[in-house]
């Protein structure tokens, strides 16, 4: 019988083992997202490049991308032996920390009798060698996470492979964490002897992440009641399936957070700071965990449905996966996507006004408008081209919705874009709080082909003063979302109304204008 959790309040829906605080934010900025790519097919493994750019693994195509700010997605190898099938595919990826010598790649994936690890190089990828196998596999529970950890050791995370007997078996590798040479042969410290299982006792786990004091940490998928982030500690009992959850059994460590299954599923995670970064599949969100305590919260509820990883950059930027084309999800035309978060959201950023446009929250065009066509209204863009430049952008900062000129595209590039003069759109009343610093954020851009001039431009204006502006030229500019911000502290304790505006001031200009994920701060 699995023991289960009693709670003190049945509404709670997530704990923590202290006293309730808001989980450590890290420094990352969630108002300002970029998609570095769109269009994948289930990408389930992320790993970085010594070059700042990343592979992706796709689970059913069995292809790997590389993918890089900027440039469209490469597709460098297609790993043989894969056989998709449920949850099962090419799962996890990782890259040797001596890549610029030995230049392997390493990879999880189910294959036509068991999971796998193996090894290649993207010059040979067809070439791989089998470094662990015999990881029981299954439509569901396959775990598939790799990860090398501070040690230089290589770390899988497997599953019990829809067979709970496999979790507390310690000469089964299903159910575990598993701990390794790069070459896949056992550390002579395991706490197993001769054994590269490093924890048992797991149901699914899909994350692994490690402070910058070295502390591991995995989330894991609970049955139908609890979720879990737990401390990893070489040798560990995790007590699946005898506990889920916090069980208080002596013989088994406790999580350090639990979730009710709805509101988590948890696949990968990352750790900044010391927060740990949880995406969260059924739960659709991103959770944020301190490891020193407290409460978790979130983010990114619902704005990119299913998210399958999260991973820290070399460069403190935080990336995520989606995965709304898994069969569970609901896709967009864009999904799945990778999208990356800058640093500089931290601590000290308190949300006085936040609006994605996902819902409608009162923001009015202006009545008096001259132009007429391309007003603006908050919507779903449609794209359009101009000699294979985009122009108006069809995919948004962040979701489904933004503020654009003109949603619709029309017959033909310019029959919906800004003619005939001014546009604006008027922010509901936000009150802003007095004797502190507010800084506004947003993403936006302002594009136009060569026909345009200053007399053009994207605004934002508070009070009848503007804090914004991008004006147009004579050279043409594609659509491209770029992150922008303004200090608003001199209107410290004032009601204010943000104005968006977008002019048409040339003569047949073509000027299509959006901004997305608004947010003010004070700090």
């Amino acid at each position: 019988m699995v023991l289960i959790r009693t709670l003190l309040a049945t509404t709670l829906i997530a704990t923590a083992i202290q006293a309730p605080a808001h989980a450590a934010p890290a420094n990352i900025d969630f108002t300002r997202p970029e998609v570095v790519a769109s269009g994948l097919q289930i990408p389930w493994g992320l790993a970085f490049l010594p070059d700042g750019s990343a592979l992706v693994s796709e689970r059913n195509s069995a292809r790997i991308v590389q993918v890089r700010p900027g440039s469209a997605p490469v597709e460098v190898a297609r790993v043989p032996g894969v056989t998709p099938g449920g949850e099962g595919g090419l799962l996890g990826i990782a890259v040797s920390p001596t890549y610029a010598q030995d230049r392997f790649v390493y990879a999880y994936h189910t294959a036509a009798s068991d999971n796998r690890i193996v090894r290649f190089t993207l010059a040979a990828p067809s070439a791989t060698t089998v470094i662990r196998s015999g990881i029981p596999k299954s439509g569901i529970h396959n775990g598939g996470r790799l990860a090398f950890g501070p040690d230089g050791m290589l770390y899988a995370s497997t599953g019990d492979a829809n067979n709970t007997g496999n979790s507390q078996n310690v000469q089964s590798l299903g159910g575990k964490i598993l701990r390794m040479r790069p070459d896949g042969t056992v550390p002579p410290d395991n706490p197993f002897g001769g054994s590269p299982v490093y924890t048992l006792g797991h149901r699914n786990v899909q994350g692994l992440a490690w402070t910058a004091a070295g502390q591991m940490y995995a989330t894991e998928f609970g049955q139908n009641t609890w979720d879990e982030v737990n401390q990893i500690v070489a040798g560990g009992n995790y007590g699946w399936p005898i506990v889920e959850g916090n069980g208080g059994d002596p013989r088994f460590r406790n999580p350090i957070v639990t979730w009710s299954t709805a509101e988590a599923s948890p696949s990968g995670a990352a750790i900044i700071a010391d927060t740990l970064f949880a995406a969260a599949l059924r739960g659709t969100r991103l959770w944020r965990v301190s490891v020193t305590g407290g409460s978790p919260d979130s983010v990114l509820r619902g704005t990119y449905g299913r998210l399958r990883h999260a991973a820290a950059a070399p460069d403190g930027y935080l990336w995520i996966l989606t995965s709304n084309r898994d069969g569970r999800g609901t896709p967009t035309a864009q999904d799945d996507r990778v999208v990356r978060f800058p640093p500089g959201g931290g601590p000290g950023g308190e949300t006085v006004f936040e609006d994605d446009f996902e819902t409608d929250k009162g923001w009015t065009a202006d009545p008096g408008d001259t132009a007429t066509s391309g007003r603006w209204e908050r919507g779903d863009p449609e794209q359009t081209t101009n000699a294979g430049a985009v122009i108006q952008l069809g995919t948004t900062a962040g979701g489904s919705n933004d503020l654009v000129t003109g949603r619709t595209a029309g017959a033909q590039v310019g029959a919906n874009d800004v003619d005939g003069g001014l546009t604006t759109i008027r922010s509901p009343q936000i009150t802003l709080p007095a004797a502190t610093r507010l800084t506004l954020s947003f993403s936006a851009y302002l594009a136009h082909l060569n026909n345009a001039s200053s007399a053009d431009y994207l605004r934002v204006r508070v009070a009848g003063t503007t804090v914004f502006e991008r004006l147009g030229s004579a050279t043409q500019v594609a659509g491209s979302w770029q992150p922008a911000t303004a200090d608003l502290t001199a209107f410290a304790g004032q009601t204010i109304q943000l104005e968006v505006q977008a002019n048409d001031g040339a003569t047949a200009s073509l000027v299509e204008a959006g901004v997305d994920n608004v947010r003010i701060t004070k700090s």
